[in-house]
């Protein structure tokens, strides 16, 4: 049977054809590739060979890095491209603006898989912990990510100089605690983007005073089981 655990060989599509060099990638790229390049077309996202590339390319870091730092509990790098890749990047046409804070990011989720699709932007990953920023940081040196800042601190520590164009979380706090943590860090015409499975209604009627849902946007990730809802808060305008 081949092989298909990681590599940190070049990454190659095509016998004798380098695609890109330093990433950490699976042995069965073609193979990986294409089923990245099918989910992507169940989603109808569009990236190119460059960025399907360096998802890939993160894939194989996550699931490297994770044996020894324990990053997620999705421990099959298949299951990554679902659960981790497209569930990150299917929010990407909702984002309003060009800088955003994806707080307590974790391994760079969803931070990492929206910078590769959205090149244009730039996204600051906040973190406390010093294992996952070292990740981050790795993370960006092997894809030649210009446009992310990794950091650590903690939320309430961190200061929004200048303010972003908006928030975003997966799986971080309640909606009241995500506010009210990072109530500073959006401009004033900024938005908060919550990654959500169930868009609870409680939830959303008890935000902090100041602020108001300003859409809930049901998400298709393909071969994900469970709904997934993208739930976008503003300041209630006076």
């Amino acid at each position: 049977m081949a092989d298909t655990h990681l590599t940190s060989a070049r990454l190659i599509s095509q016998p004798g054809k380098r695609i890109a060099s330093g990433l950490i990638v699976f042995k069965q790229v073609p193979i990986v590739l294409n089923k990245l390049s099918r989910l992507l077309d169940e989603a109808g996202i569009s990236l190119t060979d460059h960025q399907k590339n360096q998802l890939v390319g993160y894939v194989g870091m996550l699931d490297k890095w994770n044996k020894a730092y324990n990053l997620t509990s999705v421990r099959d790098p298949d299951e990554m491209l679902v659960r981790h890749i497209l569930d990150s990047i299917v929010v990407a046409p909702y984002l309003n603006g060009t800088r955003f804070i994806d707080v307590g990011t974790g391994p760079g989720l969803p931070g990492i898989p929206l910078a590769i699709v959205r090149p244009e932007s730039h996204f600051t990953l906040l973190d406390s912990l010093g294992k996952r920023v070292r990740f981050l940081r790795q993370v960006q040196h092997e894809l030649k990510l210009d446009n992310v800042t990794p950091v650590q601190s903690r939320v309430e520590a961190f200061p929004a100089e200048p303010p972003f164009d908006g928030v975003i979380s997966r799986a971080f706090a309640s909606l009241n605690d995500m506010v009210s943590w990072c109530h500073h860090l959006p401009a004033e015409n900024g938005h908060f983007y919550a990654l959500k499975g169930l868009a609870q209604e409680d939830e959303m009627a008890n935000l902090p005073e100041g602020f108001v849902i300003k859409d809930v946007v049901e998400l298709h990730v393909p071969q994900l089981e469970g709904e997934r809802h993208l739930v976008v808060i503003q300041p209630k305008m006076i």
